[in-house]
């Protein structure tokens, strides 16, 4: 099956173009790629958690939306925290956006590569 990108490779806000796309899909399957809390010119949002996880599941709804399908076609998410004690108000605002339909999901915490990236989340989506 061929491999289709979704979407345009983001541009950073000095210009350079960040070597990805923000999905792929093959077959019935769309992968994702991490999702940030940056707006449309790739600057984060400001706020904290809260506002990061919200902005990062709106972009992932965004790419989902190009590719025929939603949040509730979501099968798995990887979610990056940078600061563990983050945790409850990330979990909040996830919970949120996902409603009744709670994919599997791993949580780890690590750095980002985005200086001031609170939250990554990345997707695996099923969609005919």
């Amino acid at each position: 099956m061929p491999v289709t990108p979704i979407g345009n490779p983001p541009v950073l806000p000095n210009g350079a173009t960040v070597p990805l796309v923000p999905a792929t899909r093959v077959g019935d399957l769309i992968f994702c790629s991490g999702a940030l809390g940056v707006d449309a010119d790739f600057k984060l949002v400001e706020g904290g958690i809260a506002a990061q996880t919200r902005q990062a599941i709106a972009n992932l709804e965004a790419v989902l939306a190009q590719a025929g399908a939603t949040l509730a076609d979501v099968a798995k998410t990887t979610v990056w925290l940078t600061d563990l004690v983050d945790f409850a108000a990330f979990n909040a605002a996830y919970a949120e956006a996902f409603g009744d339909h709670f994919p599997a999901r791993s949580t780890v915490t690590s750095a980002l590569a985005i200086p001031g990236a609170l939250v990554e989340i990345e997707a695996i989506a099923s969609a005919s």
